[in-house]
């Protein structure tokens, strides 16, 4: 899947550059420019990584760094924070607050796009594997090839790409429209109701012969690709 990265950045020119960049290295990306909104974009772009300038209108960046680290939904989510601050209390006030990485402007595109493969490397080394394993379930990115309990399953292009999009990150709650940007692409436009057919076509795929059903609903906001017992 696509890897997606939240710019936070109120100077405009090097934001579009940053996105720029970004895009020609395979990257999705999406942009903000101010401080009070950032956390709500956060939430609803769910990102794989943030980049985060210091200096933001209304609230820093250390700020929404802390907001972060602080919500369950995010705390692990890696932040490589911006800043022309480049006294070395500064770089550890930025790390102490809980940024994975911390680059001083001016900086290299090349060295920030080394730095963040080599952090999502890091945090999630599950979206880099060419093997996706959870439980009894294994999906080879490579052969594209899926199995359950060793015998091979059979699905359609869309439930192939929401099956990947859940096991990137098994037991994270995905809303309809996440699931939709993610497997289907921003560009896309599809009901939203069109994910639960095509959940309920993985599902069928998926637990042929009476196996566990591992794909919840998530009253209210999801599903999940979970062992746990949550609301059907």
């Amino acid at each position: 899947m696509n890897t997606r990265i939240l710019i936070v950045e109120d100077d405009l020119a090097l934001s579009e550059l940053l996105s720029y960049n970004l895009s020609s290295a395979g990257y999705q990306t999406s942009t903000i420019d101010d401080g009070d909104e950032a956390m709500a974009a956060v939430l609803d772009e769910n990102p794989d990584l943030v980049i985060l300038d210091w200096m933001l209108p209304n609230l820093s960046g250390i700020e929404i760094c802390r907001q972060i680290r602080a919500n369950p939904e995010t705390r692990n989510l890696p932040v490589i924070m911006l800043t022309a601050k480049g006294e070395d209390l500064d770089r550890v006030r930025g790390l102490n607050t809980g940024a994975d990485d911390y680059m001083v402007k001016p900086y290299s595109p090349a060295e920030l796009i080394a730095r963040i493969q080599a952090l999502l490397r890091r945090s999630n080394p599950q979206v880099h594997a060419d093997i996706l394993n959870f439980e009894d379930i294994s999906m080879n990115l490579q052969e594209h090839w899926i199995t359950r309990g060793g015998e091979a399953v059979k699905l359609g292009p869309t439930e192939y790409r929401l099956l990947q999009v859940f096991l990137e990150k098994p037991g994270r709650v995905y809303s309809r429209e996440q699931l939709l940007d993610k497997a289907w692409g921003r560009d896309i436009y599809v009901e939203s109701r069109t994910v639960d057919v095509h959940i309920r076509r993985l599902r069928k795929a998926l637990n042929a012969g009476n196996r566990e059903n591992l794909i919840r609903t998530v009253r209210s906001a999801g599903y999940s690709l979970d062992s746990r017992i949550r609301s059907i």
